[in-house]
């Protein structure tokens, strides 16, 4: 298979643009482990989504502590046991420290993360879906996840942009940008099948995939 050369596979993008689906998928094809941010098992998630400001820092903390035990066991080796796909980029992470902390919040998870600062191989391929804030809203409220409600269009807009910001800069790794605007890698096997056509002809360390409607 010609995506046997990608052991290490992440794929990332803001809420709604699809990243879980698309990593399970690519999980299942390549018969890899999935490594997924489980954001349910947050359980100050629901109260980030109610009150940002208030409960951001708990919600950040929790996401880094597991984070950091995920990285653990790849970088203890069982990344080499077989393929692994994930859904997020450990890179990223100050991304969302600085959309959702104030300065004081901030500084003080920066120095957890210095202390923890999670260590993983750095990835073989990553796969970055971009869509448009209407469209990531759209996905939010149809798959319906209760305390996803009060996630308005203003914040997406604010998170695409800041993806867009460090994916331009982003060069540790491989990089296949795909405009997700019209495919459904959860729903059609054809846009998936073409998506993992594309991922095949990777040869660059920069790439692009775009379908239009």
């Amino acid at each position: 298979m010609p995506l046997d050369r990608f052991r290490y596979v992440v794929v990332e993008g803001p809420i709604g643009a699809g990243k879980t689906s698309l990593a399970r998928r690519l999980s299942n094809l390549l018969g890899a482990r999935s490594v997924l941010e489980a954001a349910e098992a947050n359980p100050f998630l629901p109260r980030f989504y109610e009150d940002r400001r208030r409960h951001a820092l708990a919600a950040q903390i929790f996401f880094l502590l597991a984070r950091a035990e995920q990285a653990r066991h790849l970088a203890q080796g069982d990344l080499f046991a077989g393929a692994t796909v994930s859904d997020y980029l450990l890179d990223k992470d100050m991304l969302f420290a600085r959309l959702n902390l104030d300065e004081a919040e901030f500084r003080l998870y920066r120095k957890l993360y210095d202390d923890l600062r999670p260590q993983a191989p750095d990835p073989d391929l990553v796969i970055y879906l971009q869509a448009s804030p209407p469209t990531l809203l759209d996905r939010v409220r149809r798959r319906g996840i209760a305390y996803e409600r009060g996630i308005a269009e203003p914040y997406l807009a604010e998170l695409a942009r800041l993806y867009a910001e460090f994916f331009y800069h982003y060069d540790a790794a491989p990089l296949l940008i795909v405009n997700s605007e019209h495919l459904n890698f959860a729903d059609r096997d054809e846009d998936f099948a073409l998506l993992v056509e594309r991922i095949g002809e990777m040869r660059g360390a920069r790439e692009f995939f775009n379908r239009g409607a």
